[in-house]
């Protein structure tokens, strides 16, 4: 596989890198792999701190900036950082009104953060934790015990930024957040697999005219494969998946998330037969975001991602913020 990299060692420190000089915004930490906002700790301000392995770009670190999150740690490909980056995230933006980890429910993710929880409290930094863990594809799978975190990940991290920037108090900021979490669903689907740059070939086997219905963000199994389908047919099946499990009472932003490869053509053109089915089905729909959020490298394919809001919910969405992935109102 032909890949835009020096070599597989230091892609993740190139990247660092090659950030830091796109965005002198953000104090980029290349050694310790740790991205800052350059202005924290903001003072009586609740800091954001989120992470998980590189690869899911823009997710963690391009979403680092006002109204989102204050600090990012990346690991390596598809690897969670480690317990001391998510202790030096949190002494770096901490103002002494709290930190709160954001972290997917993966497990390597979820024990490091752990550990990080107790190393940091130890040095007398206040800290609350909010699991993501919104995929409603698969029970377990190989990276988890329970449920995966995947879309709602940005839900999380944008809604919780923007109440902390507003000065709410971690304990108001960790309930905004697990209501997010709880009000998310997502279902994605991938029409190839990924290439790490390690393995330089795709991590699974997916035969020409075949897709993988329910795939997580690191290539895990899914559900079921079956021929390829239209568009449509793959909209009506993530949707329905979603609503089997979340019944809307109220409107919901919608997230049409590209895996990596495939261009926003496809993805706008599959979010019109997203926006079909939500109709078809009486799901009002408040905000839509399309693009490349949560990725998996080069995986072709897409996931969907409802969130259930009300009005400080929408409010807060609709909020300003200012990172490298996401921007508005600034």
């Amino acid at each position: 596989m032909k890949m835009l990299i020096n070599v597989p060692e230091t892609v993740v420190a190139d990247a660092l890198r090659g950030m830091a000089a796109a965005h002198p915004e953000l104090a980029v930490d290349v050694e310790n792999r740790v991205v800052v906002r350059k202005d924290a700790p903001v003072a009586g301000k609740v800091a954001l701190v989120s992470g998980g392995g590189s690869g899911h770009e823009p997710l963690h670190g391009g979403f680092v900036g006002p109204g989102m999150l204050s600090a990012a740690c990346p690991g390596e490909v598809f690897t969670s950082p480690v317990p001391d980056q998510m202790v030096r995230a949190a002494a770096a933006v901490d103002s002494g009104a709290g930190v709160l980890f954001v972290v997917k429910n993966y497990t390597g993710d979820v024990l490091n953060f752990d550990m990080a929880a107790e190393l940091a409290e130890d040095e007398g930094i206040r800290v609350a934790k909010v699991l993501v863990n919104d995929d409603v594809a698969v029970t377990d799978s190989l990276y988890t015990a329970g449920r995966r975190g995947t879309g709602a990940t940005l839900f999380v991290e944008k809604i919780a930024g923007a109440a902390a920037e507003e000065g709410r108090t971690l304990e108001q900021v960790e309930a905004i957040a697990r209501q997010v979490n709880e009000n998310s669903r997502s279902f994605g689907v991938a029409l190839s697999a990924c290439t790490t740059p390690a393995k330089g070939s795709p991590t699974f086997d997916l035969p020409a005219g075949e897709l993988e219905l329910g795939i997580g963000i690191h290539g895990e199994p899914g559900r079921e494969r079956r021929p390829m389908m239209t568009s449509g047919e793959i909209a009506g099946v993530a949707v329905d998946a979603i609503l089997e499990d979340l019944t809307p009472r109220n409107p919901v932003l919608v997230l049409v998330n590209g895996m990596g490869a495939t261009p926003l053509l496809e993805l706008y053109g599959f979010n019109a037969e997203v926006q079909r089915v939500l109709g078809e089905r009486g799901v009002p729909v408040a905000r839509v975001l399309v693009g490349n959020y949560v990725t998996s490298l080069d995986m072709a394919g897409a996931s969907v991602t409802l969130c259930q809001v009300d009005e400080d919910l929408l409010r807060l969405w609709d909020a300003p913020v200012r990172t490298p992935g996401l921007r508005w109102g600034m």
